[in-house]
């Protein structure tokens, strides 16, 4: 059985928004349809991140997603943070 970190794991290597939002939908596709998804990213001193905020068709949903991945609310969306690589392009949403 996949771990959250293992199944996050795979989130951390996409080097741009589209890739990451691409890997996003199919790592949530097995909890329900996402209805919403948007992608934040920041950059900090030597680090980039993603925040990635999404919603499900269902409340029930989300909750099995938040339990299985380790993620968290913010106000009414799901909150997944991704580690991104520094050197990868940064792009504009």
């Amino acid at each position: 059985m996949r771990t959250s970190a293992d199944r996050l794991k795979s989130l951390t290597g996409c080097s741009n928004v589209a890739s990451l939002r691409s890997a996003l939908q199919e790592l949530c596709s097995e909890f329900g349809k996402l209805t919403r998804l948007d992608v934040l990213t920041l950059a900090e001193a030597e680090r980039r991140r993603a925040l990635c905020l999404l919603r499900l068709e269902s409340t029930a949903q989300e909750q099995q997603l938040m339990m299985t991945l380790s993620a968290s609310r913010f106000g009414d969306d799901v909150l997944i943070v991704v580690d991104l690589p520094y050197g990868s392009a940064r792009s504009v949403l």
